[in-house]
């Protein structure tokens, strides 16, 4: 519980008010009054910031921004409705079609299985705040394709719900990214005009034991999302932002 407060703390402080960069952040004291938590709490909270490079210390002195806003580090595998939530907007998302095919040699070799077994492919697009800035293809794995083709084809978060349902952990991603023009459908579905530019993540993720989950074909609008990397000693993931 503890740890789990700290990472909700931690999102708040950022959230709330985010300062500058350069900015001095207020005493533990003050953050413990203010957010309702013990000092302990605080401290974690302003460690994990510290740990993604978006504060600094030095001996003496009072914490400051190093960076203005909180984001989702690829070191932490979290799915789009998470990051949504961490962030302080909300995920959306309607599932456009889903279908069983057989699987492709492409499929076969991501997933760890024979080609031609049937598998669920999905079409979804997701949005922040109601606003469409994602579409999803994704290709499950047979053994799990029955629990995500019951879930309701408006549910935010199908990580979560397969959690719920299934307790199936998502818990390792390999992800490619580049860009890719936008078609047809990728512009009718986000609302951008064809051959728009989009950010591409590809996907593959597993379980704690390396089982493959699902392989997916990401496409972003760029003026919605955006992939930085945020250097500094001792820190230098890739990390998944809001654009502007």
């Amino acid at each position: 519980m503890t740890r789990r407060l700290s990472t909700e703390t931690a999102t708040d402080i950022w959230a709330c008010e985010p300062d500058p960069v350069g900015a001095r952040l207020p005493a533990e004291t003050e953050l413990a009054a203010q957010y309702g938590v013990s000092r302990g709490t605080v401290r974690q909270a302003v460690a994990a910031l510290t740990a993604e490079g978006l504060i600094g210390s030095r001996q003496g002195a009072r914490r400051v921004v190093l960076a203005g806003r909180r984001s989702q580090s690829f070191a932490e595998l979290r799915s789009f409705a998470q990051w949504a939530q961490a962030i302080g907007r909300e995920a959306t998302g309607h599932v456009v079609a889903q279908e069983y095919r057989p699987a492709t040699p492409e499929d076969a070799a991501r997933l760890h299985l024979a080609e031609g077994v049937p598998l669920l492919n999905v079409l979804r697009v997701r949005g922040l705040d109601g606003e469409p800035v994602l579409v999803e293809r994704t290709v499950y794995a047979d053994w799990i394709s029955p629990a995500v083709e019951a879930i309701a084809p408006d549910c935010a978060s199908v990580t979560q719900r397969l959690y719920d349902e299934t307790g199936l952990v998502f818990a390792h991603g390999e992800h490619v990214i580049d860009a890719v023009a936008a078609g047809a459908q990728d512009a009718v579905l986000l609302a951008v005009r064809r051959t728009s530019p989009l950010l591409r993540v590809r996907r593959v993720t597993t379980t704690h034991d390396g089982r493959p989950v699902e392989w997916s074909d990401d496409r972003y609008r760029p003026d919605a999302v955006s992939f930085t990397v945020h250097n500094a000693i001792g820190h230098n993931a890739l990390v998944r932002t809001t654009a502007g």
